[in-house]
Parts: C-alpha cells; sequence; structure tokens
C-alpha cells in the first residue's frame, strides 16, 4: 500500500468547509481523493485555506446540474470506496444519484453526507451555513458576554462545520472499518447542529439537573457589574504585559496558584489574615482590589520577562493570545512536527499545520499541494476489483465496533470524550482511573454531574498506578486491548509505566494514541493544557474577538479588566471550548489508526495534541504563501462578516440573516422593499455601500418580531 489509506479512492463534492478537511485527511494518509468542482471551480478556491484543505487531492469540472456530468460522476463511483458530499438533502436524488441508487451500483460504497441539521425533519431544508446553524441552535447567546450592546454575538471560529468534518470522519472510517469484514458499504449521516454537541462539556446536564431539582440551586453570573463572582476567574487570570500582549494564565490548583501569586510578588497574602482565603473572597471589594494588584503586577514584565519566569518556574504557565498564523512560530508545535512547508503549483511555498494525526510507522505524506482546476491526471491507484464489489451483498446489523477493547488513561475532558465517541458505535471503553476518581467527577457541587458525558458507556476500574501490583493490573488488560488513548504530560506515562514503548512490547498489535494538551516531550509538553491557555495559544480567542479587544500598553486598569472578561469569553464559554475541538480530532486519530490496522499496518504509536487539533480547525487561517487573501474579520461590535451576513435585532429579538449569494439579493430585497434603491442594485454596489445597506436592513428589520422574519425569508429560501 501507497500509504495506510493507499488503495481506497475518494469522491468529494464538497463546497464546504465541513466537507474539506474529510477529504484532506484522507488524501494525507494516501487515498487517492478526486475533488470534482463545478464550472469555474469550488467556492472553496476563495478562501485563504484552500491550499490546506485541497493539498494532496486531484481535481476534475463536472457541471452536475446536466445529464453528461451526472453520468461523468456516475463512472466516477462505479469503483470508487468513498464519496464525500454537503448537498441539501434531496440534491442529488433529483439527479438520479440518491443513496440507494449508489449503493445498487456500487455495494462497497461508503456515502458519507454532511448537512446543517439532517436528512429529515422540519429544519432539513434550511441553508446550511456556519452561523445561521449557530443561531438557530442558541449557540451565539453564550458569547454575548464579549460585548457591551444587548442581544447575542456572532463568532467566526467555524465549531459547527470543523466538528461536523470530523463526525464525519468517525463515521467514514467505521464504516470502513466494518467493510473490511463484512465487504459492505453504508450511509453515513452527520450535520453542522449534531457536531456542535461536543463542545458542550456539562452545560445540559446543569440544565437537566436545576430544572428538575429548582429549590436546590441558586444560580448566578459569573460576573456582576464587570466583577468576576468568584475565585474561579482569578485562577485563569487574562491579564495585560507591559508591552501590551494579553496572557492567558493557567494556575487552577492550589499549589500552582501559590506559585503564580509568589512570581506575582503576592504570595505575603497567604500569611495576611484579611487575605488568607485568597482568591476566593465573599466580598466583591476584596475580589476588585485583588484584581488591581494582580493586573499591576503582571504589566510590571514584558512579554520575554514572563517567558523567563516561565521558564524558572514549572508550576506557572500562561500562553499568549496569538492572532492568525502565529500559532504556525509555537515552539511546541515546530518540536512536534506538526508544521510544514509544501510547494503549491500555483502559489509557492505555502507554510500550514502539518497532519492532524502523527503515526510512527505509517506516517502522512503530505508533499504535494492543492490542484489546479480540472488537474485530474492518472489514478495513483488501480480501480476496485469488480468481482468484489458485485460479491458485496446483505446488510450489517452489528455496531461498527463491536468487539473492539479501549484502555482509556486519560483525565477530565478532551482525550476522555474521545473514547465516548467511540464507546457510542460498539466499542468497549475500559476507563483507568485514580483511586479518588478521574478530577472531572468533582468539578461541580452536584456529584458525578461534570463528568456524565465522558463517562457514558464505559467501564470503569479504579487502580493505584504508582505502585507495581497497579502497573501489573493494567498491563494486563493492555495486553488483550486494541486501543489505548492517554492525556498525561510528559513523563507521566512512562513514569506510571504505562507509556507506549511498554504497553506496545506487551501487545506488538495494539494501537496507542498520546492525546495530551501539548505534547509528549518538548518545550511544552510537561505544561498544564486547560481549555483556555490551549484556546489564547491557538488564536482562537482572538479569532471570535475580532475588533472588539483593544490590545496596547497604555489601557488603564478599567479597560484592562473590560476587555479581559471579554477575552476570557470569547475563548471558554461554558459550550464552546477547545476542549470539543481536541476530542473530535482524537477519535479521528483513534479510527485511523485501528482501521490502518485492519488494512495491515499493524500495531503503532500515535500523536494528537489540543494544540495542533485547534490549528487544524481554524484551517482557513492558518496558512502562510505571498498573495494570499486576508481572512474575513467580524465588526467590533461583533454583528458579523458584513451586511448580508450578520445579527440585526427585530422587534421582538434578534435574527441571523445569511444572503451572501446573489441568487439570494432578489426575493430578500422583495421582501424588505430594498429592490428600487440604485446603491444596491449590484454584487459590487452591495460591496462598495456595505455600511449604507446595514443601516437599511437595520432599520427595516426592527419593523417585525424575529419569528415572522424567519418565517418570510425562509419560505423564500433565504436564510
Amino acid at each position: 500500500m501507497a500509504g495506510l489509506l493507499g488503495g481506497l479512492t475518494v469522491v468529494d463534492l464538497s463546497t464546504t468547509q465541513a466537507g474539506a478537511p474529510v477529504g484532506q485527511l484522507l488524501a494525507d494518509f494516501g487515498a487517492d481523493v478526486v475533488m470534482v468542482e463545478p464550472p469555474g471551480g469550488s467556492p472553496l478556491r476563495q478562501i485563504p485555506g484552500f491550499p490546506f484543505w485541497a493539498r494532496g487531492k486531484r481535481s476534475t469540472e463536472l457541471d452536475l446540474s446536466t445529464t453528461a456530468g451526472q453520468d461523468g460522476l456516475r463512472r466516477l463511483l462505479a469503483t470508487a470506496d468513498v464519496l464525500i458530499e454537503t448537498f441539501r438533502p434531496g440534491v442529488l436524488e433529483r439527479w438520479g444519484l440518491g443513496a440507494e441508487t449508489l449503493a445498487a451500483a456500487n455495494p462497497r460504497l461508503v456515502h458519507t453526507s454532511i448537512t446543517a441539521f439532517g436528512s429529515e425533519g422540519p429544519l432539513a431544508n434550511l441553508k446550511g451555513y456556519e452561523a445561521l446553524v449557530m443561531a438557530k441552535i442558541g449557540a451565539l447567546t453564550p458569547f454575548a458576554d464579549m460585548i457591551s450592546r444587548p442581544g447575542p454575538a456572532f463568532v467566526s471560529v467555524p465549531y459547527c462545520s470543523f466538528s461536523a468534518s470530523q463526525t464525519a470522519l468517525h463515521g467514514t472510517l467505521a464504516a470502513l472499518f466494518e467493510r473490511e469484514s463484512s465487504g459492505c458499504g453504508q450511509r453515513v449521516e452527520t450535520s453542522l447542529a449534531q457536531a456542535f454537541a461536543a463542545h458542550d462539556t456539562w452545560n445540559w446536564y446543569i440544565n437537566v439537573i436545576t430544572e428538575k431539582y429548582p429549590d436546590a440551586f441558586i444560580s448566578g453570573p459569573a460576573y456582576n457589574n464587570g466583577i468576576p463572582s468568584s475565585g474561579f476567574y482569578f485562577r485563569l487570570a487574562v491579564l495585560l504585559t507591559k508591552d501590551g500582549r494579553w496572557l492567558q494564565f493557567s494556575q487552577t490548583f492550589p499549589r500552582l496558584f501559590r506559585a503564580f501569586m509568589r512570581t506575582l510578588d503576592l504570595e505575603w497574602m497567604y500569611d495576611d489574615p484579611k487575605w488568607g482565603a485568597v482568591p476566593d473572597f465573599p466580598e466583591e471589594s476584596q475580589r476588585v482590589e485583588l484584581w488591581d494588584k494582580m493586573i499591576d503586577a503582571a504589566r510590571s514584565k514584558t512579554v520575554a520577562e514572563w517567558d523567563a519566569v516561565f521558564e524558572a518556574e514549572r508550576d506557572v504557565w500562561g500562553e499568549l493570545f496569538r492572532h492568525g498564523i502565529e500559532l504556525l512560530d509555537h515552539s511546541q508545535l515546530i518540536h512536534d512536527q506538526q508544521v510544514v512547508t509544501i510547494d503549491d503549483t500555483e502559489r509557492g511555498a505555502v507554510r500550514q499545520p502539518g497532519p492532524l494525526v502523527r503515526l510512527d510507522r505509517t506516517p502522512a505524506d503530505i508533499g504535494r499541494g492543492a490542484p489546479p482546476l480540472g488537474e485530474f491526471g492518472s489514478p495513483r491507484t488501480a480501480p476496485t476489483d469488480t468481482a468484489s464489489v458485485s460479491a458485496a451483498a446483505g446488510e450489517s446489523k452489528r455496531l461498527p465496533l463491536e468487539g473492539v477493547t479501549i484502555l482509556e488513561f486519560a483525565t477530565m475532558y478532551a482525550a476522555p470524550y474521545a473514547s465516548t465517541l467511540l464507546s457510542d458505535l460498539g466499542a468497549k471503553v475500559i476507563k483507568v482511573e485514580p483511586l479518588e476518581g478521574d478530577l472531572i467527577r468533582h468539578v461541580l457541587p452536584f456529584p458525578e454531574l461534570a463528568g456524565m458525558k465522558v463517562m457514558q458507556g464505559k467501564e470503569s476500574i479504579a487502580v493505584d498506578l504508582g505502585t507495581e501490583e497497579g502497573q501489573k493490573i493494567v498491563q494486563q488488560f493492555a495486553k488483550k486491548a486494541d486501543l489505548v488513548v492517554q492525556s498525561y504530560r510528559s513523563g507521566v506515562a512512562k513514569r506510571l509505566g504505562v507509556d507506549d514503548q511498554t504497553l506496545l512490547a506487551l501487545n506488538p498489535d495494539l494501537i496507542y494514541l498520546n492525546a495530551p494538551g501539548y505534547g509528549v516531550d518538548g518545550p511544552a509538553g510537561h505544561r498544564p493544557a486547560f481549555a483556555p491557555t490551549i484556546g489564547a495559544a491557538a488564536g482562537l480567542a482572538m479569532r471570535n474577538a475580532g475588533g472588539s479587544v483593544a490590545e496596547r500598553p497604555d489601557l488603564s486598569n478599567a479597560e484592562v479588566k473590560k476587555h479581559s472578561i471579554n477575552l476570557f469569553r470569547s475563548n471558554a464559554p461554558v459550550s464552546a471550548q477547545a476542549d470539543g475541538f481536541s476530542a473530535l480530532a482524537a477519535a479521528t486519530a483513534l479510527l485511523l489508526g485501528l482501521l490502518g490496522r485492519a488494512r495491515g499496518s499493524g500495531g503503532q504509536s500515535m500523536l494528537t495534541t489540543m494544540l495542533s487539533s485547534v490549528s487544524h480547525a481554524l484551517g482557513d487561517d492558518m496558512v502562510d504563501y505571498a498573495g494570499r487573501p486576508p481572512t474575513a474579520k467580524a465588526d467590533p461590535e461583533l454583528l458579523g462578516l458584513n451586511a448580508l451576513y450578520r445579527l440585526y435585532e427585530t422587534s421582538d429579538g434578534w435574527v441571523f440573516l445569511a444572503a451572501p449569494a446573489e441568487g439570494d439579493w432578489a426575493p430578500l430585497a422583495h421582501e424588505l422593499d430594498l429592490a428600487v434603491d440604485p446603491r444596491f442594485e449590484t454584487f459590487e454596489g452591495r460591496e462598495i455601500n456595505d455600511a449604507a445597506l446595514s443601516t437599511v436592513l437595520s432599520a427595516a428589520f426592527k419593523l417585525h418580531s424575529a419569528v415572522e422574519w424567519e418565517g418570510r425569508l425562509t419560505k423564500h429560501d433565504v436564510g
């Protein structure tokens, strides 16, 4: 095989940021991925991240609205292994290329479909723009604290799209794994709405419990009048440096917070009766005074001076809030070989994230850039044997991962939720916990509430891995396991006798995934990784904050407080964090390794990190090449990207308008009585007069309620 997935042919019809990463990963690991583009090329070619998503693929142009184009697609699919498509429900059926028709022609085909809300139900035919889905499911509301105006806030990070690419990969890889034994392909479905659920660590469960027992809980805001309500904020403080850059600190445990206070020259508080409870003060005035002291202390040092502190004090850690491609210069990402430069035919050298998963025996091969439009070339692999295609018959009733055993040495959320996702597909997961239990069991005051999502569907064993007896127990499990996932900081797994070398020596067929925050070694491998620090380091927070956060050394303490809260909210609201991206990527890695073993690659060690996973989630921003177009940025009020892709207040509530396509304008203008305004008659005119159009639309939307506007516009297929 040429690569772990060599011999597989993939037909990629997707033209969205949800579908593109699916084909990218398959191409990275050896599959022959053919992009079927509409005449003139995919709209993805206009996005900065295109050379990243399209690397290693081939391209062909087909007009699928014509008989010739449909016949050309049928020929491609006759011997293909995987189809990726992101059409709305019913589109392929109208062309005579529905799932049943394709399966009858090629029973081994794995047909992967990504929609906005699923293929059935009242929302199935709504347009699938990222922000529309976020608005409809309420995902923009938690970001409201980023801004001072009323209403929800627009965010730029593609939480739905990248997450859907990973759930699509989970289904695709699981179906290919199942096909190794059954010989049959199958239909794989996921949606942007479904995939976003991975980001909600425990908020849904809090909602269920507090509704069930309303008299047992008193809920309150995280901030009162712009002041943190508890000491939690100070443990994950966002502070400004002397040279005007923001830092996200990560001192969640008492020992780590005390070390942090020592570097701020504030450790004396622990011996002062007034301050002994630091940072958990019931009095608001004390929290304000503590906040001012921490702000003053942090801004006494430059970024370089704080870096020196981090080197000297291993218990103190903070990450720079990076912008755009600054993540590609992160020392840990470079150390882990997760930054590559590829010579692209049309763009020259393109610097970009490396493979999503690093495998030690069958690594990715990503030496080829994005294809020019229509450069189909010769197939790199022989077509599938038609005899084996026609022999595939019947339908499996088993879950795809039945019989697979996973041994989990992972804490909190990012890596444990990866194995939860595989348990949903039928795997048996044995979670190895310390005697007191995984920390996530104790995060919230209601017993086990915080851990429900990552514990469901698993078995658990509590073992003291610090003892020889405990290590022998888990090593016996490892001898019979198929997969291992661990997320400890560097050196911990080896000290506990559960590192990849030790367990692979006991079980050479084992697929062992290291899934830490930073890495298994290197400059930051020993650092604590929490969702806020990873989000800051990767540029997720600044991407969401847009122009709403100032960053300069002369900010007053009041301004520092205001902007620090905005940054904290942009980085880690309870339902949208770096943890979700990392969990989804780790699940993809586990399935990739499992499929590779089924295809003959054997056992091996693999690596994903939270940091590299988020670099892929931000792939449209994480590329650097000459002539690169800018990434679209939100306005300072975080309403949206432009007049036709933004939030609007109505007479009762808010709507998100997504009408950027040329065909959207006529029905929108008709409904809002805008057709006669000459400034907006053409696409170019609307671009030039975008601010004026926003003003006109703002006034129009306030005339009726959100529910009424949604009904009127969706009736005309306007988002």
